[in-house]
C-alpha cells in the first residue's frame, strides 16, 4: 500500500500549521500596536486553528497506524512518522522524509514566534503595571499623610517647650 492517504493528511497538517504561523506573525504586529480588539479576534482564530490541528493530528496518527498495518507491522503505542519512514518502501521514504522536514522546520519557526509573542505580551503587561503604579501612588508614599493609628504616637515637642 502506498502512503497516499498519509501524505494527504501531512499536507493538511502542514497547511493548518502554516496558517497558524501566519496568525502568529499578525499577532506580533497587533501586540506591538496595542490593538486589543484585534488581539481578541486573533486569539479566537488561533483557538479554531488549534482545534483543527488537533483533529488532523488524530487523523495523522490513524493514517500512520493504518499505513504500518498495511506493511504488516502492528504497534500498540502511537505511531510516529519516523516509524513510517523507517519501515516504508524506498519509493515512499523520500516523500515522507520531505514532509517530516517541512513540518519540523515550520513547527520550530512557530515555536520561536510564539516565544517572541509571549515576551512582547509580558513586556506590555509590565508597562501597564508600571503606568498604573505611577498613576495610583500608595498612601504611605505621600508627603502629607495622616499618622497610622496602629503606630504609637509620641507627643511632639515644640522648640519652645523648654525650661527657662
Amino acid at each position: 500500500m502506498s502512503a497516499t492517504a498519509l501524505i494527504a493528511t501531512l499536507e493538511k497538517l502542514y497547511k493548518l500549521n502554516k496558517s497558524l504561523y501566519d496568525l502568529s506573525v499578525k499577532k506580533t504586529d497587533v501586540v506591538k500596536s496595542g490593538d486589543m480588539g484585534g488581539l481578541d479576534n486573533l486569539l479566537k482564530d488561533e483557538q479554531m486553528h488549534v482545534t483543527a490541528i488537533n483533529t488532523i493530528e488524530n487523523e495523522r496518527q490513524r493514517e500512520c497506524r493504518n499505513y504500518l498495518k498495511s506493511l504488516g507491522l502492528l504497534t500498540e503505542e502511537i505511531p510516529t512518522l519516523s516509524q513510517c519512514i523507517e519501515h516504508s518502501p524506498s519509493g515512499d521514504q523520500p516523500v515522507l522524509r520531505d514532509w517530516q522536514q517541512k513540518l519540523t522546520a515550520l513547527l520550530f519557526d512557530l515555536k520561536e514566534r510564539n516565544e517572541l509573542n509571549q515576551k512582547l505580551v509580558y513586556q506590555s503587561l509590565q508597562f501597564v503595571n508600571m503606568n498604573l503604579s505611577v498613576m495610583q501612588p500608595q498612601d504611605n508614599q505621600s508627603t502629607y499623610n495622616k499618622p497610622n493609628s496602629d503606630k504609637p504616637t509620641m507627643p511632639s515637642r515644640s522648640m519652645f517647650d523648654s525650661k527657662a
